[in-house]
């Protein structure tokens, strides 16, 4: 008999319709980062991210019939409910804090000092916050704001744009699992992530002579 553990994610959803409690925790542990990233990079807060990102299994215990295989794959069910629920959110408050920058940019913020020379905390609002040490090297501090300047770039892209890029480069989701959490055709994805590319380039692109310019008088 198949372990639990070895079920693909079309398996563990069967599994939990038929009120298997543990294969609800095998699914959650393994797609909740992903849930919790693609909801911050989308929305820059942290409570918000942890909110959906809830909201995301809980529909999945109420509405697990409503995955259908044949129209995508259980990662893509997933990110659309994310994206239904930030979309819910945004029109309750379009004005959510950004999240400060960690020096890998995508790693799920911590509390405390993370390895990195940057202390985090939470402020009197539950987004994260930090500072560096003085531990932090040159080459560190360099990394930071290159990432810094990559995450601003992608939190200026038009939502749809910013979808692509989150789902296809920052969570590694195929044209297809993207197509299906977005509700949208697979050329669609093609389209807009070409066209995000080319705004990331010229962002980043002009971002560079100021970038230069400010280090010449150091």
């Amino acid at each position: 008999m198949t372990e639990a553990g070895e079920l693909t994610d079309d398996g563990l959803v069967k599994r939990i319709l038929a009120g298997d409690e543990e294969a609800f925790g095998l699914l959650y542990k393994r797609r909740q980062s992903s849930i919790y990233r693609f909801a911050l990079h989308m929305s820059g807060n942290t409570t918000v991210a942890e909110d959906v990102t809830q909201e995301v299994f809980m529909a999945l215990i109420r509405d697990a019939s409503r995955f259908d295989s044949a129209k995508g794959s259980v990662a893509g069910f997933l990110f659309g409910i994310a994206r239904n629920h930030l979309r819910k959110r945004w029109e309750q408050d379009r004005r959510l804090v950004p999240l400060i920058e960690t020096p890998d940019g995508y790693e799920l913020p911590r509390i405390g000092e993370n390895g990195n020379g940057v202390k985090i905390h939470r402020d009197g609002n539950g987004n994260a916050v930090g500072h560096y040490s003085m531990a932090t090297s040159r080459d560190e501090i360099a990394a930071i704001e290159t990432t810094s300047r990559v995450r601003q770039a992608i939190d200026t892209l038009p939502e749809n744009y910013r979808e692509v890029v989150v789902l296809c480069e920052l969570q590694e989701l195929s044209y297809e699992q993207a197509a299906s959490a977005l509700g949208c055709p697979v050329g669609t994805v093609r389209s807009r992530l070409h066209r995000a590319r080319g705004i990331l380039l010229e962002k980043l692109r002009d971002a560079q002579p100021a970038r230069r310019a400010s280090t010449v008088g150091e």
